[in-house]
């Protein structure tokens, strides 16, 4: 699934390419992802030049003249900047067509990502309203990840998982940053002190920020705007590499379920 850093990636791909520019059709091949796409696109948007193009979380915010368009990759979607007679493939469900001579284009095989639109501001909207801080605002730190985690019994990976007190960091980043702040994922979150949740915070920062830096994470569908992969998959230490030697120690990296997702750990470096 694209997570922060591939959202990341993908919105400085495509804003140079829309910023400024107007929508001149939309095209809605199939409306059936994991909700319908809004509709009426066709009238709403033609004619509105984009102002920005923006991110919240995993969201991505096309910002128009008189409303927002929502976007989400799903588990498997990507965006794409084409010129105009590039043929369609398959899973090709929508087409934002600009005065560039160029279309904006979203492919999900899986269809579980999402198209919206809204007036309104897109910050009270239902899917944005309760997010919570994420790593890259100011705002998020040890003191904050030391706050929330006082009384919460649930392993340290799944609260880094729980949208409702972090948001964007994702299955994979996780692991990874828990093995850079050498904290096992099973540690009860209030076990730890203003010492560890400074190390981690750290953690996730530095390693959404280096994700971000090499185009996010491929493991198999994910590619940004220009199609190419994201090369941050060889950089991983844990992630995917169980039975591989630690990338430090050369113990076994270890694989558990939490919260029915994978979680990578080496049990030498991370206590």
């Amino acid at each position: 699934m694209p997570e922060l850093p591939e959202v990341e990636t993908t919105r400085r791909g495509i804003e140079p390419h829309l910023r400024g520019h107007r929508v001149t059709a939309v095209h809605v091949y199939d409306r059936r992802l994991r909700w319908p796409v809004t509709a009426g696109l066709d009238a709403s948007l033609r004619g509105q030049r984009v102002r920005a193009v923006e991110r919240r979380a995993k969201y991505l915010l096309l910002r128009l003249e008189h409303g927002t368009l929502i976007l989400h990759l799903g588990m498997s979607g990507n965006l794409r900047v084409l010129p105009r007679s590039t043929p369609r493939l398959k899973h090709d469900h929508l087409d934002l067509e600009l005065d560039s001579g160029q279309v904006l284009r979203l492919n999900d095989p899986r269809r579980f990502g999402s198209c919206l639109y809204t007036t309104d501001d897109p910050a009270r909207h239902p899917l944005l309203r309760d997010l919570a801080p994420e790593p890259l605002e100011p705002g998020f730190d040890g003191a904050y990840l030391h706050r929330i985690s006082r009384r919460r019994r649930v392993a340290i990976k799944l609260l880094l998982l729980n949208g409702r007190l972090v948001t964007g960091v994702g299955n994979i980043y996780a692991s990874e940053a828990l093995f850079r702040a050498r904290i096992r994922p099973r540690r009860a979150a209030r076990s730890l002190d203003a010492a560890d949740c400074a190390r981690l915070a750290a953690a996730i920062r530095r390693v959404l920020g280096a994700a971000i830096r090499v185009g996010g994470t491929t493991l198999r569908d994910y590619v940004g705007a220009d199609g190419e992969a994201g090369y941050f998959r060889q950089k991983l230490y844990v992630y995917e590499r169980a039975g591989l030697p630690c990338r430090r120690c050369r113990t076994p990296i270890r694989r558990i379920t939490q919260g029915q997702r994978s979680t990578y750990y080496c049990p030498q470096c991370q206590r």
